[in-house]
């Protein structure tokens, strides 16, 4: 008897006249707002200026874009150049397939040219950007459910998810949910970071190394539950190895990064809380400068004409 379960989209893209509207693209769109906003938040309330942020984004999505796809692309390409198939598929990303591992190594190094252009630390940058960037996965990770994917092993939990498609080699039936879990999972990571920060003070790149840890932890669990094709390495889906080599990394680099360099950057951002003006307060300065000196003025003219006529008077 079928008591409860988690629906599936009929289908993915919507179309507003001859415009798709596709629903995984929409997710990935509003995760890297969210993403943006918060960082933004966190960066002003490091020291930073309202966007910076942003103004590096536009460097580190498009590398990270291209990173993800990359990834997938490469870690699962007989999808898309073994026989029967069609290597243009490649580009279609609004299909699903961006591999986060990809996506935050090639995103660094966008993030890295856009915070060098900037002349402000990288690791700050990321620090910044850490909790937002789990919350955009936790969002990104609903475009999975409009694509029908994204699920794990058989099961008749009421929340189980009902898979309809039977195209790519899907199965209809009911599955663990597992893009929910690892979307809830990410949250979780999310406000991990936030508590951590505020109470530990994490510097120099430890937020951002949390968040990997913390992501890589769910990762590996998640990954183990889900029943789609795979490489495997000694009896362990790809992304599961390279989970636990990345959590192995993070970890190091925050038991490392403590004792070389503890506490947090007292300056993220140079000359923005030292007292530097931008154009438009220059120019505010300078009217209030010459209003100042024109009051001066008419002061000095009237002391000027008090002065003569008490002069008259005596005279």
């Amino acid at each position: 008897m079928e008591l409860a379960y988690i629906p599936s989209p009929s289908h993915g893209v919507y179309h507003l006249g001859p415009i798709p509207l596709r629903g995984y693209a929409f997710c990935i769109i509003i995760g890297v707002f969210v993403a943006v906003w918060l960082g933004n938040k966190r960066w002003i309330a490091r020291g930073g200026r309202a966007g910076t942020v942003a103004d590096i984004a536009v460097w580190a999505v498009p590398f990270g874009l291209l990173g993800g796809r990359l990834y997938h692309v490469i870690t699962d390409y007989e999808l898309y150049f073994s026989e029967g198939r069609d290597w243009v598929d490649a580009f279609k990303v609004w299909q699903g397939g961006l591999g986060i591992w990809g996506a935050i190594a090639l995103g660094a190094v966008g993030a890295w040219i856009g915070c060098r252009r900037r002349g402000i630390p990288l690791p700050a940058w990321a620090d910044a950007l850490a909790p937002g960037i789990a919350l955009a996965q936790a969002i990104g990770r609903w475009g999975n459910w409009f694509n029908q994917e994204l699920y794990g092993k058989p099961t008749d939990l009421p929340w189980a998810l009902h898979i309809t498609s039977s195209t790519d080699g899907r199965v209809p039936g009911y599955y663990h949910p597992t893009f929910l879990y690892e979307s809830l999972w990410c949250v979780g990571v999310a406000l991990l970071v936030i508590w951590a920060d505020r109470r530990f003070k994490l510097g120099h790149g430890r937020a951002f190394a949390l968040y990997v840890a913390a992501y890589c932890t769910g990762r590996g669990w998640i990954e183990y539950m889900r029943i789609d094709d795979a490489h495997h390495i000694l009896g362990l889906r790809l992304n599961v190895w390279t989970a636990i080599i990345v959590f192995l990394l993070a970890v190091t680099y925050l038991v490392l990064s403590a004792k070389k360099r503890p506490g947090r950057e007292e300056t993220v951002e140079p000359g923005a809380t030292d007292g530097e003006t931008e154009p438009g307060d220059a120019a505010e300065g300078d009217e209030k400068t010459e209003s100042a000196a024109e009051a001066d003025t008419a002061e000095a003219d009237t002391a000027e004409v008090a002065d003569e006529a008490g002069s008259a008077k005596k005279t």
